[in-house]
């Protein structure tokens, strides 16, 4: 004998979790239905905030991605379909508006009364022993695969920093006493290097990029940034985003000096944030999110043109340093499905061409 839907063990997961197949309590706590599909509809910012969960049996319902609701466990049971207001709530496999009287005069008669096993819920009648119409629909994309991090033998690739974080500060000063960038950032290192603080390591990878962009000074650029490329991701998105800064460069650094190796060990170091999320539904939306920021950065256009117009060559500059940072990101990752690696490599040369002048 088949188990009723109501029999069935319940369990609570978010809306967001929700595929199709899933079998859920209907909002009136009593009645269930199957899905059919489910679509996500996202906020003005792009996160994922509605569940789209269209029914088998007709109707969709709208869903916050954050809501709990009760799921039926073993979807391979008979699902309990129910037409809902607004659509031609027909039994699945017959055709709207050719429901007969017997239908409607059941569905008058009594929602109450239990529909039998293998029958559904609508009213209908159906010869015994008849089973449901199974319902084939396209399962969900599949969870990006995640990334593999660098092994030992990788990181074995960046050079262990000689002497300590304060010295390596030290000597990138004493090789440039002229630039004032770098004596102004040295002298706040030099109180104590710690990599805990966000702006200690905002100082260390501006000190990089002074090194690098303005002093021409690749080897010493390396040198301050690999104090903080080997940390490990904490979750901070405010911290991380000076690692990431750092990456970037030195993945650059490198592959303009033809250490492919090491550069992409850099890379893999920077993309360490993507094999955090185990969740698969998140994992999809943040895949998503990101490849959306990839394929339209932020080149800060409109600020630079503004700059030139008015005559402001500091403001300028800044803003191509801004540019400049976000074009060594997408370089690391490869390029985007807007702007080619090729692209990438000649914007970046115009960039330190305009911001070294």
């Amino acid at each position: 004998m088949t188990e009723s839907p109501a029999a069935r063990r319940r369990s609570e997961q978010q809306a967001g979790a929700l595929a199709a197949g899933s079998t859920i309590v209907l909002p009136d706590g009593e009645r269930t239905a199957e899905i059919h599909r489910v679509d996500l509809e996202p906020d003005d910012f792009g996160a994922p905030a509605l569940v789209l969960a269209s029914l088998a049996g007709g109707g969709t319902l709208r869903i916050a991605v954050g809501t709990a609701v009760t799921v039926l466990e073993r979807d391979n049971d008979v699902v309990t379909r129910l037409p809902f207001a607004g659509t031609a709530g027909a039994v699945a496999g017959e055709p709207a508006g050719t429901r007969g009287s017997a239908e409607t005069d059941a569905g008058e008669a009594g929602a109450d009364t239990p529909a039998g096993p293998g029958l559904e819920q609508s009213g209908a009648t159906a010869a015994p022993g008849a089973e449901a119409p199974a319902v084939v629909v396209p399962p969900l994309p599949p969870a990006p695969p995640a990334l593999p991090g660098p092994s030992e033998e990788d990181l074995a690739l960046i050079p262990v920093p000689q002497g300590t974080p304060e010295s390596v500060v030290e000597a990138a000063a004493e090789a440039h006493p002229d630039s004032e960038g770098v004596l102004l950032l040295a002298d706040r290192l030099a109180k104590g290097v710690n990599v805990k603080s966000g702006s200690c390591l905002k100082d260390l990878s501006d000190l990089a990029h002074e090194l690098f962009i303005t002093l021409k000074d690749p080897e010493s650029a390396l040198s301050v940034a690999d104090l903080i490329t080997v940390l490990p991701y904490d979750g901070n998105p405010g911290r991380w985003s000076s690692v990431e800064a750092a990456l970037a460069l030195a993945s650059y650094i490198c592959r303009q000096e033809g250490q492919d190796e090491r550069a992409a060990v850099y890379e893999k170091l920077l993309r360490t944030p993507e094999n955090q999320e185990t969740d698969p539904f998140k994992a999809r939306m943040a895949a998503k999110v990101r490849q959306r920021s990839l394929n339209e950065p932020n080149l800060y256009d409109k600020e630079i043109f503004r700059s030139i117009d008015n005559s402001n060559h500091d403001a300028e500059r800044e803003w191509r340093l801004l540019r400049l940072e976000s074009l060594l990101f997408l370089r690391a990752h490869g390029g985007s499905e807007t702007i080619g690696a090729s692209e990438l490599e000649r914007r970046i040369g115009n960039e330190l061409d305009a911001v070294r002048a």
